[in-house]
């Protein structure tokens, strides 16, 4: 049902962030760190300046493939631009990336980061499921708790929205990650 309703909505919500993006202080990506960049669908208009001016070799889409189909690059697309794409598919509003995916993601992040080039990690908004991933690779990178990953985020790109659900897996993640024989 919730896979339902996040189809439904897409477009309204998709529409409401190009609108906030227009009038408020929110930007439509935010750079992390050195290595990855958390933002919003990026549209295929934004390809030049992620690939030239950001220096994005690696792309983590944490959507379904009907949020891209018609907006955003295929792989194909991103292979053309020098850019090699990961799909941890989430389901939108109720979604929360599984161990695996997060463990895939942040996997993906870092061989980018031993290369020296840049990652965009990215949902339809840039405020959970992609905020959550990014999380987990600073609890990885730093050895953070969940809470201080998100106060992070929180600090760089303050419309983040980790729900409690997505709390709670990065509390599994970072428990999975620092004593890999708990259950």
């Amino acid at each position: 049902m919730s896979g339902v309703l996040a189809r439904l909505l897409f477009y309204p919500t998709l529409a409401y962030n190009v609108a906030m993006e227009k009038v408020s202080s929110r930007r439509w990506f935010d750079r992390v760190d050195e290595t990855v960049i958390l933002g919003a669908l990026p549209f295929r208009s934004m390809t030049k300046q992620l690939v030239e001016v950001e220096n994005v070799r690696g792309v983590v889409t944490m959507n379904e493939m009907y949020e891209t189909k018609y907006f955003c690059n295929s792989a194909q697309e991103w292979k053309a631009a020098g850019v090699e794409q990961l799909r941890l598919s989430t389901v939108d509003l109720t979604g929360v990336p599984t161990l695996e995916k997060l463990h895939r993601g942040v996997e993906f992040v870092l061989q980018h980061r031993q290369r020296g080039t840049s990652v965009y990690v990215h949902c339809k908004a840039g405020r959970s499921r992609s905020a959550t991933l990014v999380a987990a690779y600073l609890i990885q990178l730093h050895c953070w708790t969940p809470e201080k990953a998100c106060q992070k985020l929180v600090s760089i790109r303050p419309h983040i929205l980790v729900r409690s659900a997505q709390l709670e897996m990065l509390r599994r993640y970072y428990v999975k990650v620092f004593d890999p024989y708990t259950i």
